[in-house]
């Protein structure tokens, strides 16, 4: 699995439309899922996640987690985030899991997320046109991929 970790202000996203979800201060995650992925990875990923310290402590140092601050937490599929650019101009997207492997875990990350999180998170909707906004707070931008993990 690859993240993209936004430390936001605040964040949304609209599908036709309509603003579906919108958080306040805390994290914006862009998540690509491919066929290798499992639940070993949600379990290192949502670990992970909800403890960075990224946030701001009373010295301005980043020392604080989302649990700490008590900040909410969007999650968004990307299957771009698998983009191959190897060859040509246009991206590959090969290694991005179709539908029926990536949805069932997608839909777990969210939860053991939101588990993790101790509260309910924000979510786009899996392979919808999304318009997402997003202020980034920084800005700080953290990229993981359970395959890099050592």
């Amino acid at each position: 699995m690859r993240v993209v970790i936004q430390r936001a202000g605040h964040a949304s996203v609209t599908i036709n439309g309509k603003c579906k979800s919108a958080i306040g201060k805390g994290l914006l995650i862009l998540v690509g899922i491919e066929d290798a992925d499992g639940p070993e990875d949600i379990d290192w990923l949502c670990k992970k996640i909800v403890n960075l310290r990224i946030f701001d402590d009373e010295n301005g140092v980043m020392n604080k987690s989302v649990l700490d601050i008590d900040g909410e937490i969007l999650v968004i599929s990307q299957f771009t985030l698998h983009a191959s650019t190897k060859k040509g101009n246009r991206p590959s997207y090969i290694r991005a899991s179709k539908g029926e492997i990536a949805i069932p875990l997608y839909e777990r990350f969210c939860q053991e997320l939101s588990t993790a999180a101790g509260k309910p998170i924000e979510t786009g909707e899996f392979g919808a046109d999304m318009k997402v906004e997003l202020m980034n707070d920084g800005p700080v931008t953290i990229c993981m991929d359970t395959k890099n993990k050592e």
